[in-house]
């Protein structure tokens, strides 16, 4: 009697794929899309969901905005913290002063792997904590305070 693979079985069997695919490209970042999978390996959705979770679960792989899943290599640091608490670093990384020009969002969303609307959101919040000059068209925001400092401009 022929022996039918259950579905248990095809999303272990995509999961240890992708896990070799993994490790034998270093430079992967970013598993396939849903859809990919789907065609790939001739699966319905929720096989391949649970394929997804498989990796997950053993932390190989990471959700990101926008139904993407990204590659967690072994070792790896990975900064945590709110954007908004990120993008504060900017400040002593690019040794910012009271009355310097801040970077623009487009330019932030690039050097944070972000959207910039994503970006836009975690401005705002600096601007309300009185770091930031409020956002204007076409005038570039400016650094009014120095994070964890009493210097006002």
């Amino acid at each position: 009697m022929p022996q039918q693979a259950s579905p248990r079985g095809t999303f272990l069997h995509i999961a240890e794929a992708m896990k070799a695919q993994i490790n034998a490209d270093p430079s992967m970042t970013e598993l396939p899309s849903l859809a990919e999978l789907m065609a790939t390996h001739k699966v319905s959705r929720g096989v391949a969901i649970r394929a997804f979770g498989v990796l997950k679960v053993e932390g190989r792989v990471e959700r990101v905005r926008g139904s993407r899943w990204r590659v967690v290599r072994d070792g790896e640091q990975r900064d945590r913290r709110p954007l908004a608490a990120r993008i504060t670093d900017v400040f002593q990384t690019d040794e910012l002063h009271v009355g310097d020009e801040f970077p623009s969002a487009s330019a932030l969303a690039g050097r944070f792997k972000v959207s910039r609307p994503t970006v836009a959101k975690a401005l705002i919040e600096l601007e309300a904590d009185g770091l930031l000059s409020e956002s204007h068209q076409g005038k570039r925001r400016t650094v009014l305070a120095l994070p964890g400092r009493e210097e006002q401009s």
